[in-house]
């Protein structure tokens, strides 16, 4: 395969990871300030807290997905490298949805006290999605373990 194949994904990747970063450094914290002024019984700190830590198991699932695509260039997708990057991409996505779930008790203080019920709603939104993508990635990775089986047992046969 041709090493420049899969290179806007790579850029996609690296995009994705600065603009999470650039969110974390200058969105969060706005938002943050605004909301502890909006309402001090301190139930943004544990929300804002679990925002920062789920960025530590997306940066392990971006870079993990970083080399996933390099095995793609190296022609090794099919290979047990490319089954650990998707457990640990699975297990990442599950972390972050535990955490951004944890949170949720404390958005349905905040939206009870605003009179915000679609705020439980869009809380769940991140949980949800990295659900979906823990779901995507087992999947992935049963079917490139299977395929890998698969290859193994024909170049026994021959």
């Amino acid at each position: 395969m041709e090493r420049g194949s899969t290179l806007i994904l790579k850029a996609a990747v690296f995009l994705i990871g600065l603009a999470v970063l650039a969110l974390s450094i200058f969105g969060v914290p706005v938002i943050a300030k605004d909301a502890i002024e909006a309402f001090p019984d301190h139930w943004v700190y544990p929300i804002v807290i679990a925002m920062y830590a789920a960025a530590i198991p997306f940066y392990i699932a971006l870079y993990q997905a970083f080399k996933l695509l390099g095995y793609i260039d190296k022609n090794e997708a099919f290979s047990e490298l490319s089954v650990e990057a998707l457990k640990k991409i699975k297990y990442c996505a599950i972390a972050i949805s535990l955490l951004h779930a944890a949170c949720l008790p404390f958005l349905f203080l905040i939206a009870d006290e605003d009179d915000a019920p679609g705020l439980i709603l869009f809380g769940m939104v991140i949980p949800v999605a990295s659900i979906v993508i823990a779901v995507f990635a087992a999947v992935l990775q049963k079917l490139l373990k299977n395929a890998i089986d698969i290859k193994s047992e024909n170049d026994l046969t021959v």
